[in-house]
């Protein structure tokens, strides 16, 4: 009787566990289904199905195993190692992606993040363009690229609406954050890695996506900018997801939205100054990683003792959509489909022509405006009131040129009053009597914010990068602008 009873005992127990697992699979599932409803979300079914559906796939496509042939013919190895090194890239590659993880627990922490640290402004250049996107079709935003803080930031941007699987760098995979961006829906790369069955596999899953209709988030340049400068966009995505369209059976059209990024502080300027100046300078993974907790570290224990303080703006504005089917028909016909060093240099076109959409619409906040004013004047001590009248010129040649300045209506004392702020707190300007002095360590940062917006209004004169001494003799010129009316 004892064994009896000893197994009645785990049979009870093994269905009273396997209830309570169905029970709460069965909650989960029902708060995640409110989570999407609660934020309207544009959500691809396809994000939802299990990794191992993918990988199957994968695995027997022919592009990837003709990859896998070439590179066994070419190193000498069987074809059992190669295919573990494809499931290898897989790994990396395949998300598992949490609906939970992402709006009650990543958009909470986005929230909390992105509200202590700045005031978040979006603006919409045709929202009109954006509402006319057919459900039915793909959507990829296109992102310059200024602080590791754009995944966030764009993504709570987003998330009432529409959920973004970001492609995310190498700087990403350490633990935790690789499960959490994985958690999240994201998919990683390995960035100047050259093998060709690894761009093969990753050219199928990034198509393989994008056939299953999931939404994108790409920064075409290709990395964070040093300089402050938009860079040349870097084609490889790009060329994966246009090409999408050469499978007869992808009926759909793909849309790439333009998203321009900027910030009153990028919280890594000062590091991504010195990797300008010596490459050899970049920290490792696990440097950046600590770099990361003790900043974090410092901010909440300034949080808890009420000393934590705002950084300005971060400002988030998107462009007018393109179609791609519409863009190819300007192209020659059949571009999609030459060979690749054919077909680059007309894809160049496209990149070239999606970061001038990303440029036209890139937010002007007050720091990059002030920094303009006060290097436009090649000199190191200048009038505070002579600094106010060129950011007042300077925003008459933005609105010119159809430029997005932050809150452009206000004051002009009220737009400097907000970038003082920021630059006292830095000790990039210093205040003396009724004149503004800009210290030397402080040029360096004040050149990286002034360029986000170069290409919108060019600081005069020619200067050499992140020089640190300027004492030049000038009569202060005046920029070729019609004075505005009086506010």
């Amino acid at each position: 009787m004892r064994p009896l009873a000893w197994l009645a005992t785990v049979a009870g127990v093994s269905l009273i566990g396997a209830l309570a697992l169905w029970l709460t699979r069965r909650t989960l599932r029902r708060v995640a289904i409110h989570a999407l409803h609660d934020f309207q979300t544009r959500l691809a079914r396809y994000k939802l199905q299990e990794r191992r559906l993918a990988k199957a796939a994968l695995a027997g496509d022919p592009v990837i195993t003709a990859a896998v042939r070439d590179h066994m013919a070419a190193h000498g190895l069987a074809e059992p190692a190669v295919r573990r090194r494809v499931n290898i890239y897989l790994d990396e590659m395949i998300p598992h992606f949490s609906v939970l993880s992402y709006y009650k627990i990543g958009y909470n922490l986005a929230k909390i993040f992105v509200n202590l640290l700045y005031k978040v402004s979006v603006d919409y250049q045709d929202e009109a363009a954006l509402a006319r996107i057919p459900k039915r079709d793909v959507v990829v935003y296109l992102m310059n690229h200024r602080s590791n803080a754009d995944y966030v930031v764009v993504a709570y941007v987003l998330a009432h609406g529409v959920h973004v699987s970001y492609a995310v760098g190498e700087w990403a995979r350490a633990w935790p954050l690789e499960y959490v961006f994985k958690s999240f829906g994201a998919y990683f790369i390995r960035r100047r890695f050259r093998e060709p069955l690894y761009h093969a596999v990753l050219e199928r899953y990034v198509q393989l996506i994008t056939k299953n209709g999931v939404t994108q988030g790409i920064f075409p340049e290709g990395g964070l900018t040093r300089d402050g400068r938009l860079r040349p966009a870097k084609l490889g995505l790009l060329d994966y997801i246009c090409r999408t369209l050469l499978d007869p059976a992808f009926a759909r059209d793909i849309w790439f939205v333009p998203v321009a990024i900027n910030y009153d502080r990028v919280l890594e300027d000062r590091s991504l100054i010195r990797e300008l100046t010596d490459q050899r300078d970049r920290p490792g993974r696990m440097a950046q990683l600590l770099t990361v907790t003790s900043y974090v570290a410092s901010n909440t224990a300034r949080l808890l003792t009420g000393r934590l303080k705002r950084y300005g703006r971060a400002a988030v504005n998107f462009g007018t959509p393109l179609s791609l089917r519409g863009w190819l028909r300007s192209a020659p016909e059949g571009a999609l489909a030459w060979p690749k060093e054919r077909r680059l240099p007309e894809l160049e076109r496209l990149g070239r022509e999606m970061l001038d959409r990303i440029g036209a619409v890139l937010p002007v906040t007050p720091v990059p405006l002030a920094a303009a004013a006060l290097l436009s004047f090649n000199q190191t001590v200048i009038r505070r009131s002579v600094v106010l009248e060129r950011m007042d010129e300077l925003r008459d040649r933005l609105h010119e040129v159809n430029g997005k300045v932050v809150r452009g209506g206000a004051r002009i004392a009220d737009i400097w009053d907000r970038a003082w702020r920021m630059l006292r707190m830095r000790r990039l300007v210093v205040a003396e009597g009724d004149s503004l002095v800009v210290l030397p360590r402080g040029r360096p940062l004040l050149e990286y914010y002034a360029n986000s917006i170069a290409h919108l209004v060019p600081i005069r004169g020619p200067r050499a990068p992140f020089h640190k001494a300027h004492e030049v003799e000038s009569d202060l010129p005046r920029l070729n602008v019609k004075p505005r009316e009086a506010r």
